[in-house]
């Protein structure tokens, strides 16, 4: 049984916090039904880097969160099945040192009651800062990838979260959906600079005509990979832009900082779209 690619609307890694801090806005369904994707989980507990993680600027943010999360093991036992029995279809983002350390997340996850799919994080914009596997050539994601595949079960959902670099993405996506991903999602942050000089990461609709871009290249030049854009999305305009680009879902993010009731709009909106068209 193949993997159904999730969508069409879905919260974006690390933006809907652990669930409960989005649910009072979603209307009256909350997260029933809901593809969340989680906050990127490590194996071992992460604080989080030194403040400020987030500066806003014209078009945007540029963050350095540092990836802060509970671990593991404090995941599966508190946050994965809260949103479990919120209803959501939950997607866990989940990121690495090694190939060794994502494929053992992998493995665990697969035997986790409720976990609808892995979202694999091979495209955070300072991966060497944050102390993740370092991804420089396409071929170092794919074999992240076919790690990650080779320890979770056929028919659910792997996703490749891959940086919008328009000079690269063709290849990285070719790759990695050849390595077993179900889709890839574009993109992450872009390497950006806090006003002191420290690396982040720049999202918001100010990377939208770049992650456009790469949907529409990918797509051209390998329409059998299916993809997940995320990049600035705010509004139908900007989700409907990407589904005709070639998208298949979109993912929400920065919008949610801004305006957490985002989502639930959206999903209407794109409902009564949908509904309207001939």
């Amino acid at each position: 049984m193949s993997a159904r690619v999730p969508g069409p609307v879905m919260v974006a890694a690390g933006c809907g916090g652990t669930g409960r801090e989005l649910e009072p806005y979603l209307g009256p369904a909350g997260l029933d039904g809901l593809d969340f994707v989680t906050r990127s989980i490590t194996l071992d507990a992460r604080p989080g880097g030194p403040g400020p993680r987030l500066v806003e600027v014209p078009g945007g943010i540029v963050n350095a969160v540092g990836l802060p999360n509970p671990g593991l093991e404090h995941f599966l036992a508190t946050e994965l099945p809260w949103l479990v029995r919120a209803g959501a279809r939950v997607i866990v983002s989940i990121a690495g040192a090694t190939m060794g350390e994502y494929a053992d997340l992998a493995r665990r996850l697969s035997r986790a009651p409720g976990v609808a799919g892995l979202e694999v994080n091979v495209g955070a914009p300072d991966e060497v800062g944050v102390g993740l596997f370092e991804v420089r050539e396409p071929y170092h994601s794919a074999s992240v990838i076919a790690a990650v595949r080779r320890e979770f079960p056929a028919d659910r959902p792997v996703l490749a979260k891959l940086r919008p670099d328009v000079s690269r993405i063709v290849e990285g996506a070719r790759s990695c959906h050849e390595a077993g991903a179900t889709a890839v999602v574009v993109g992450n942050a872009v390497p950006a600079a806090f006003p002191d000089g420290r690396a982040g990461g720049l999202s918001g609709p100010a990377i939208a005509p770049i992650a456009l871009r790469c949907v529409a290249t990918v797509h051209q030049t390998v329409p059998e990979v299916p993809l997940i854009a995320c990049g600035g999305v705010r509004d139908a305009a900007s989700a409907t832009a990407y589904l005709r680009a070639g998208a298949s879902a979109v993912q929400v993010g920065t919008a949610l900082l801004h305006d957490p009731t985002t989502l639930a709009r959206l999903r209407a909106d794109l409902e009564t779209s949908h509904q309207e068209d001939p």
